[in-house]
């Protein structure tokens, strides 16, 4: 009987323990800093097959950490997905489906069977932000980089950022280098990129992803003593492509006619990303502060692909940006997350997606939030497999919603992905697509045919997801001439 009490006592002595680690590791204020790419591909880097590309700190620390095989962004585009990441909310539940910029009311035009609807180019007010789910909880919370959700009175700091570096509506450079800014003759503006002045030293030959690393950094030594959410959102590697020339002529003579990666300016701007990267990871140990530091690296979108580029940064997956093919909204994703993610492990067959990082925030650091808010959102905590990639998410499927037309693409477009099946309904045609991605990852081979019960299942699916979300839809376009209507092929 002693025995059976010992025993007993001890099973729940490790079972508190156990709950107090757990407790410890979720609750604790842990810092966060998650660095955002601009148009990187999934293949882009090393250790996700890049066959040119040199990312040395980005491979080391997806070997160290936790990585992602199926991560996704919930658009195809910039705006709507730094939205997602924002609210927690899909872009077709905020009417975000295109980039600032092409948002509003649809341009007239002859060329287009469809007009897009009406869009906002703006993140509402209205929306509980994850700036200020951070800064609610007591955080000093930090934006350094692209923003691209809008004009003035829509920048970070009305959306709970304490500190705004150079976000500002724009979503690209005018240039790299210093002083960043020029006049845009497309457009019939000028552009720059706000606080990246230094007045104590000379600012000739700076190079914008160094400069804006710079300002990261001082952020992380001036915020260490205190729990800190830094949004480090590179412009890299957007155009205009433009890297250093160094980089430049040393992947000139490593690029080879037959690889899949062949541009060496895109090259270049790789791989002064990684290094900059690099400076952030090193900062973090060199703080003392790693083992409370939580630390993401994602991309907003696809690489550009063809036929807007001459690259095949997306191989082997089929288009790019703008495009709700595996090229445009699979990314890298990489988490270390301390006294969670396992040191190299890989989470290979879960889709995750950019509006699933709110809720696990929420649910990881016990964080209240707005409760009204928060029964509102799209995404789900991935909890589960930060702790364990063997295991599963309950959710019932991933959706994407493009009603507008985008330059090398086939024209408005819905997506959903449920398991191993990709669904796709093009608005101009009527027509769908299905593909088996465990089988092919390229999606060359339509099953809408051979396959018509499981199309029509996923159709309904995707048919209901967009009035529960109330997505609007293309409509006909009255000025349309159809003699200049063609089915678009994408690459």
């Amino acid at each position: 009987m002693n025995k059976i009490i010992k025993n007993f006592i001890a099973v729940l002595f490790l079972l508190v323990m156990t709950k107090s680690l757990f407790s410890q590791n979720t609750n604790k204020k842990f810092n966060v800093i998650f660095i955002l790419a601009d148009d990187l591909g999934w293949s882009d880097l090393g250790l996700y097959g890049s066959d040119l590309h040199e990312t040395s700190n980005l491979d080391r620390f997806a070997s160290e950490n936790l990585r992602f095989t199926n991560a996704y962004t919930a658009a195809s585009i910039s705006s709507p997905v730094r939205a997602s990441l924002m609210t927690g909310k899909h872009p077709a539940r905020l009417n975000m489906t295109t980039w600032h910029e092409d948002a509003g009311p649809p341009e007239p035009n002859t060329q287009h069977k469809l007009l897009p609807p009406k869009t906002k180019g703006n993140l509402s007010l209205e929306e509980f932000s994850i700036g200020e789910v951070f800064k609610q909880a007591g955080y000093f919370t930090a934006h350094v980089g692209k923003w691209h959700l809008g004009g003035t009175v829509y920048y970070p700091e009305a959306h709970g950022f304490d500190v705004n570096i150079g976000g500002t509506k724009w979503g690209m450079p005018y240039s790299y280098w210093h002083p960043f800014g020029g006049w845009r003759e497309v457009d019939n503006e000028y552009r720059y990129v706000p606080d990246l002045v230094d007045m104590d030293s000379d600012n000739e030959g700076t190079y914008l992803t160094d400069r804006l690393t710079d300002k990261a950094l001082k952020v992380i030594e001036s915020k260490k003593e205190e729990p800190f959410y830094l949004q480090m959102n590179y412009y890299t590697p957007h155009v205009p492509l433009d890297g250093k020339p160094e980089y430049v002529e040393y992947y000139q003579d490593k690029a080879e006619p037959d690889l899949h990666h062949k541009n060496p300016d895109y090259a270049a701007m790789i791989a002064n990303l990684d290094e900059n990267v690099g400076r952030i990871l090193h900062k973090v140990e060199e703080e003392g502060i790693s083992d409370q530091t939580v630390i993401i690296f994602y991309s907003d979108n696809g690489g550009l692909g063809k036929p807007r580029t001459n690259i095949e940064q997306n191989y082997p997956l089929r288009s790019g940006k703008g495009s709700l093919y595996e090229g445009g909204v699979r990314v890298p994703l990489m988490i270390k997350w301390p006294g969670l993610t396992k040191p190299g492990s890989v989470c290979d067959d879960v889709p995750v997606t950019s509006t699933d990082f709110y809720p696990t925030f929420l649910d990881l650091f016990g964080f209240e939030g707005n409760k009204k808010y928060n029964k509102n959102l799209d995404g789900i905590s991935i909890a589960p497999v930060l702790k364990d990639p063997s295991n599963n998410l309950e959710r019932e499927a991933l959706y994407w919603h493009h009603p507008h037309y985008y330059p090398g693409r086939k024209g408005p477009v819905s997506a959903m992905r449920d398991g191993k099946w990709k669904l796709l309904h093009y608005f101009e045609d009527n027509k769908i697509e299905l593909y088996n991605l465990k089988k092919d990852i390229e999606e060359q081979n339509n099953l809408a045919d051979s396959h018509k019960k499981i199309a029509n299942r996923l159709y309904q699916k995707l048919t209901k997801w967009r009035e529960r979300v109330n997505a609007q839809l293309p409509s006909l376009n009255p000025d349309f001439i159809p003699e200049k209507w063609h089915i678009r092929e994408e690459l």
